[in-house]
């Protein structure tokens, strides 16, 4: 069996050279040229397992090549070399569809790993068995969004460029990182998913880079940082947007030079990670507050991938309920009765499809026998693009009763809205107004819930749970 082909292409004789005899030295056949000219005649003649240009050529630029492949050689991945600090070429060229850059000078160990990684890429039998499947299988739907989601999924994984993923919360960021991740040749080295928002900002670079033993108090022993941890695979940076902008000088050095340095430590040791960053927030307006630096925002947003929520694709609602509820109930232990599944295509879905499993869980709960009604599911939102709806108690009185001994305390309800105004928090205003609306309801009843779930038009089950959600107890005697 031959051996992989790689074709190089560099005016430089030395560093040609030099490309030649490492690539050799790894088992590799290696055809070489000087030009755009020379390397587009030995591409119209064999396959190669991948091409590493430089940017600059006598006669043109890498960049015609990139393009030129990626256009008519799809299953071969091209990389670059670029200049010492040239950042913003090896973004272009990623952007172009490059599979990845070295710079110069070049760094032998990092050009091994790359061509390592290409090959596995260029030769399916190589690539581990998760990658042939594809970890799409939690990406449910078979609706166009989703059907083109997946697809573009596909394409991205052939990369090793920084990907943004844009998206609400709830609508699978990290589940669509980790698809893309389980496609590419890093699917047998470590996904590792970082919530930035949840570290505390005295903490982040410990946390990131890692320490010595002895670097400060508490320091007991050495330990690797979130890159040392993804080394070789892909680091998820979810909820970036939440850096602070000191955190963000330090992951730029980072991602740029492709090394890092623990708290203590006097040497930088390389790392090679793929960066995939996710946020529910427009980075570009946080760049223009001044909240988030352009320069790192460039360098994470080599390539964007959005994701739909779930309100665009309510075809995929049946696939997705049918899923939620094999893993809640086990097959067949639960089902859907009348007017649920319109009940739910109705609803707008602010949390996307983390919410509608929060849902359809909650309704479990309440369900007789396995079979979820319509009032099981408690949804606060009335049709897709109406304003949120809250049921009203009927207005007829209820008799009147010796009065308890204290009455129970109600908070003050929220302040109305004015027609075009919004809430600034969804969630918690329908949960003043929900709360509010239940204190009402037991007052008149001198908290009587069998006749307080009446009047809200929900049973006493249901009544108990959202009491104990809204955190709403008994009055004192």
């Amino acid at each position: 069996m031959s051996s992989p082909r790689i074709l190089v292409v560099d005016d430089e004789p030395d560093l040609r050279e030099l490309l030649e005899i490492t690539l050799l030295k790894m088992g590799l056949d290696v055809d070489s040229a000087a030009t755009v000219r020379e390397a587009r005649a030995l591409l119209g003649q064999k396959p190669y397992a991948l091409v590493l240009t430089d940017m600059r050529l006598p006669d043109g630029l890498g960049l015609e090549l990139v393009r030129e492949v990626a256009a008519h050689h799809k299953s071969t991945p091209i990389a670059v070399i670029t200049a010492y600090g040239s950042a913003e070429n090896a973004v272009v060229a990623l952007k172009a569809g490059a599979f990845d850059y070295v710079s110069k000078p070049v760094v032998l160990d990092d050009l091994r790993a790359m061509v390592r990684a290409a090959l596995k890429l260029s030769d399916p039998a190589a690539a581990p068995a998760a990658s042939q499947a594809g970890d799409t299988s939690r990406l449910i739907g078979q609706s166009p969004a989703m059907q083109a989601l997946r697809a573009q999924i596909a394409r991205l994984a052939r990369s090793q460029a920084p990907i943004a993923i844009n998206g609400e919360s709830g609508s699978g960021k990290e589940l669509a990182a980790r698809a893309i991740h389980a496609q590419s040749a890093r699917a047998g080295k470590p996904f590792v998913a970082v919530n930035c928002g949840a570290i505390p900002e005295a903490l982040m670079e410990a946390e990131f880079f890692g320490y010595r033993k002895g670097a400060f108090t508490g320091a007991n022993d050495e330990r690797d940082g979130f890159f040392q941890a993804a080394n070789g695979g892909t680091l998820m940076l979810d909820e970036v947007a939440d850096l602070p902008l000191a955190m963000q000088v330090k992951l730029l050095r980072a991602i740029q030079e492709r090394r890092v340095r623990k708290i203590g430590a006097t040497v930088e040791e390389p790392v090679d990670v793929r960066i995939i960053s996710a946020t529910h927030k427009d980075l570009s307006r946080c760049v223009e507050n001044g909240s988030f630096r352009q320069d790192l925002f460039y360098r994470l947003n080599v390539i964007e991938l959005t994701l739909p929520p779930l309100r665009e694709r309510l075809d995929d609602l049946p696939l997705l309920v049918d899923a939620i509820l094999a893993r809640l109930a086990g097959p067949g232990g639960a089902r859907l009765g009348p007017g649920v599944l319109d009940a739910l295509r109705g609803y707008a879905f602010p949390g996307n499809v983390r919410e509608l499993e929060n849902v359809l869980e909650r309704a479990l709960a309440f369900a007789d026998d396995g079979v979820i009604e319509v009032g099981d599911l408690l949804l606060k939102g009335a049709k897709l693009g109406d304003a949120a709806v809250v049921p009203q108690p009927p207005q007829t009185p209820v008799s009147a009763a010796p009065a308890p001994p204290a009455a129970l305390d109600q908070a003050a309800p929220p302040p109305p809205l004015a027609h075009d105004a919004l809430p600034s928090n969804l969630p918690d205003y329908l949960s003043q107004v929900e709360r509010d609306i239940i204190l009402r309801a037991l007052n008149q009843t001198q908290f009587n819930r069998t006749q307080a779930a009446s009047l809200l038009g929900i049973s006493v089950r249901q009544l108990r749970y959202q009491m104990q959600k809204l955190d709403i107890h008994a009055p004192e005697p």
